[in-house]
């Protein structure tokens, strides 16, 4: 039987978002999404914890080599994200409603082909919008 390692690896990137309805009023939108509904944006410092699964290989121990995760996180997401808008200026982010919910499917779906190529399965997605507040998406 084949032993199933989880592995993960840490990024980190700010941008920008508002989370609002546009065909809602302003006080609509305050009353649903509070301070986050700031007609100016408002910004966060992300986290993401992006993990994957396999068996190690057994000539080197690695489910997937860490350097390579990183390279493709970075390619497929933080290059994208770092010192953005995610409502204007990420094509994957925004057609969305930019919930830390949402961002984290956003990014799964990024990342899956991509980590399945390194030799692993994608496992988890975990973002930390505030040091209050996480999601973690499973796909």
């Amino acid at each position: 039987m084949s032993k199933i390692v989880h592995i993960t690896r840490r990024e980190r990137f700010s941008a920008a978002h508002k989370l609002a309805k546009p065909e809602w009023s302003e006080e609509k939108n305050y009353e649903t999404f509070g301070k986050c509904s700031n007609p100016n944006w408002h910004g966060h410092n992300y986290v993401l914890w992006v993990t994957v699964k396999g068996t190690p290989e057994p000539s080197t121990g690695f489910v997937v080599d860490l350097s390579a995760l990183g390279d493709v996180i970075k390619d497929k997401v933080i290059q994208h994200v770092d010192h953005k808008n995610l409502n204007l200026d990420v094509e994957f982010t925004k057609h969305l409603m930019t919930s830390t919910e949402n961002l984290a499917i956003a990014i799964w779906e990024q990342l899956e082909i991509p980590v399945k190529e390194l030799g692993a399965d994608l496992h988890c997605v975990k973002i930390s919008e505030t040091e209050n507040n996480y999601v973690e998406y499973f796909g």
